[in-house]
């Protein structure tokens, strides 16, 4: 491929870090917030409850682990080629939401959910947002998958005896890069999983998956915040909110140029009423299988003897961020 596949490859060695599980309710006395720390050389571990991963090869390049899965990073072109991010130490099915800002002027970085598998030995990204090189244009291409409010091309290349999380080896990369950029959003990671199986490529026993800024020979900076679940701002595909026993699931429905689809399926309960905060500039146009009322800002919507399944369509007004969903049980 071009310059970015000729350097090195993330993460120090095989390293295993220990999983850490975070729960909503922390006992008193004995958790306590981390203080801020900055890393500048390789380097792997946890931090407020995230595992994390930095790593780089040359130069001036570092990343400030900061609150829960914030962090903050920032490099020079005397740095040939560093990634890090925060996230977890075993890559899974996970919806995962990020927010932030990412600043790779016209340089050659991406942002990315980053990861690897063993047996097979895989390198894979889905890359959210990127600089001056796409690697679309330097990969195989096997198809797209349209999820959490954009298009992803879906591709493969290969490294030939290049650095990997078990030494020297060859081995397989996978892609999912968005045709439409964005810096902060939802990755319904299992609908990327399911297609990229769906072309042939397959993945082995999952090692760590993070949020990940990468940058090669460039300049730039990151301010990411990371966590597990759909969120505010974004929505995704199998993605869900609720409350009490109540849950919406998002899905994708048709997209087409100025508008899109979802399909909301309610769960656990009969009786509900489900909010969806749409994003600015976006409106309703039409509902079936429900009673929806607003067009604007949150819209709610309740059964009307079609069901527990609805689906909306939306105008996007240039913007495809998927709405925020809760569920309450009515």
């Amino acid at each position: 491929m071009t310059a970015v596949r000729s350097r090195r490859r993330i993460l120090v060695g095989a390293v295993c870090a220990v999983a850490l599980t975070v729960t909503g309710v922390l006992t008193a006395g004995t958790a306590h917030a981390e203080s801020d720390r900055t890393v500048s050389s390789s380097t792997t571990g946890t931090h407020n409850g995230y595992y994390f991963s930095f790593w780089k090869d040359s130069g001036n390049a570092s990343m400030t682990l900061r609150a829960d899965g914030r962090y903050t990073s920032s490099w020079d072109r005397s740095t040939n080629n560093w990634v890090g991010g925060k996230g977890w130490a075993t890559g899974t099915r996970r919806t995962v939401t990020y927010s932030g800002s990412y600043n790779p002027g016209n340089n050659n970085s991406y942002l990315a959910l980053y990861g690897w598998t063993r047996n097979p030995l895989i390198e894979y990204y889905i890359v959210e947002n990127f600089g001056s090189y796409n690697p679309s244009s330097g990969a195989q291409r096997l198809g797209s998958v349209t999820t959490d409010g954009g298009t992803y091309d879906i591709l493969r290349s290969q490294r030939v005896n290049a650095p990997s999380i078990d030494g020297t080896r060859t081995f397989y990369q996978y892609w999912s890069v968005r045709q439409s950029k964005r810096s902060s959003g939802t990755i319904t990671v299992a609908n990327h999983f399911d297609a990229w199986a769906r072309a042939g490529l397959n993945l082995g026993s999952h090692s760590y998956q993070i949020m990940a800024t990468e940058g090669y020979q460039s300049q730039g900076s990151s301010d990411i915040t990371v966590r597990e679940g759909s969120g505010s701002g974004s929505g995704g595909g199998n993605g869900g909110g609720g409350t009490s026993n109540c849950t919406a699931v998002l899905s994708a429905g048709e997209q087409f140029g100025d508008r899109f689809n979802l399909n909301v399926a309610v769960q656990n309960t009969s009786s509900w009423t489900v909010g969806l905060t749409l994003n600015g500039g976006q409106s309703i146009q039409n509902s079936w299988n429900a009673s929806v009322s607003g067009t604007t800002g949150t819209v709610t919507a309740r059964p009307n003897g079609n069901g527990n399944n609805f689906g909306v369509t939306i105008m996007a007004n240039g913007n495809w961020t998927w709405p925020t969903v809760t569920c309450q049980t009515s």
